[in-house]
């Protein structure tokens, strides 16, 4: 029997739906079956395989998605790796398109959810896409890239990734100077995965709200990969948003040392830690087996909202479930139809329906579309930037 909380929740969703920061469909399609979408038709349940299919990207509310287009930053040429996820995301939008609509700006995002359709925006998550190189910058958003990681696990040699040990102490001034040109295109600048000292200079360079794609509290689970409250803090200032993760490792601390033998284990076998493919989780499960995981649940994620809330905003607030990027997930929130539950939980503790049209629809939107105005505003202007990270960092 559906909970009065679960069908309210599901009711709210078929007019503000979910717009998600972070998918890696596009990255697992590239590794289980080489990009051959006959293999993995996602008009169809794609259970034992993906967490991402059609019907249950519609059974979980979603109406905007941003796919990854995530390469791993030791691959040879991570740029033709990029432009190849790209390519990636418009075969997925030309195979669907009564379910996909490729999307570039905040009308477009309404439109499709006038339409029915699920707007499928990109985001590229690693700054070692551009090779330290603007005139990839903007090629990547000609191409309809919105938003840039600055990092991802490792550092860049203008930025400090999270994960990695500290060498530029945030950004250095080409670094800087990759912000101001993302905020003249209108590319949102996502700091999820970055130092905390990386953080503060985007939001001390930036004149564009910045976005967090896949992040949650630090306060709640003390994670590298999460937001310091004082970080949080600057949100409403700068007009950001901080879209919580669902990754059991970033939002429930008894998971973090967990997954962290469970990423020994995996290198010891001969596979890269974020590996998902069928041999990966069989070594992966049977590490479970021996190990029991701890479980998160749609109640952790609530805590890190919650939280979020208090120090940042409901208006700061948005959902990034990082699905098909991840091995393991919460209870309730196993693949992209779970979304419901969340907005279900939040309901019982009290947010309000406005509160929850602005956490899962319209304060991203807001976000993309002030940046939009924004880059209108520096065009005018500004010229594109040249600048090298020789120049710069000599």
């Amino acid at each position: 029997m559906t909970s009065p909380s679960l069908e309210a929740a599901r009711n709210l969703l078929r007019e503000f739906p979910v717009v998600d920061g972070h998918n890696d469909l596009p990255w697992a399609l590239r590794e289980q079956v080489g990009y051959d979408l006959d293999a993995r038709d996602i008009a169809h349940h794609q259970n034992e395989h993906l967490h991402t299919d059609l019907p249950r990207l519609r059974e979980g509310g979603v109406g905007a998605q941003f796919w990854s287009v995530y390469v791993r930053s030791d691959l040879p040429d991570p740029v033709s790796a990029t432009l190849e996820q790209i390519d990636c995301v418009r075969q997925l939008t030309e195979r669907y398109p009564a379910d996909l609509r490729r999307t570039l700006t905040a009308a477009d995002m309404e439109a499709a959810r006038t339409e029915g359709r699920i707007a499928s925006l990109m985001g590229a998550e690693g700054g070692h896409s551009i090779a330290n190189s603007l005139g990839t910058l903007r090629g990547l958003y000609e191409l309809g890239v919105r938003y840039m990681t600055l990092t991802h696990n490792d550092n860049v040699a203008w930025a400090d990734s999270a994960t990695d040990r500290p060498a530029a102490g945030g950004l250095t001034n080409f670094g800087r100077e990759v912000v101001r040109e993302m905020n003249r295109l209108g590319m949102l600048v996502d700091l999820s995965h970055v130092a905390a000292t990386t953080m503060r200079d985007a939001l001390d360079t930036t004149d564009t709200p910045v976005i967090f794609s896949h992040s949650s509290a630090r306060a709640v689970c003390d994670h590298p990969r999460n937001i310091p409250d004082d970080v949080l803090e600057r949100l409403p200032a700068n007009g950001g948003v901080a879209m919580v993760t669902f990754v059991p490792k970033f939002v429930l601390r008894a998971a973090v040392d967990w997954t962290a033998a469970a990423d020994d284990n995996m290198r010891t076998h001969g596979f890269h830690h974020l590996d998902t493919t069928p041999q990966a989780m069989k070594v992966h499960r049977a590490f479970e087996e021996r190990n029991p995981r701890p479980v998160a649940t749609v109640a952790t994620v609530a805590d890190h909202l919650d939280h979020m809330r208090e120090v940042a905003g409901v208006d700061h607030l948005g959902i990034g479930g990082d699905y098909d990027g991840t091995a393991f997930t919460p209870d309730g929130l196993g693949d992209v139809s779970g979304y419901p539950n969340l907005i279900a939980e939040l309901l019982e503790r009290g947010w309000s329906t406005s509160d929850l049209a602005k956490l899962t629809w319209q304060n991203a939107v807001r976000v993309l579309s002030a940046a939009e105005d924004v880059a209108r505003d520096l065009q005018g202007k500004r010229s594109p930037s040249n600048a090298t990270l020789d120049e710069l960092d000599r």
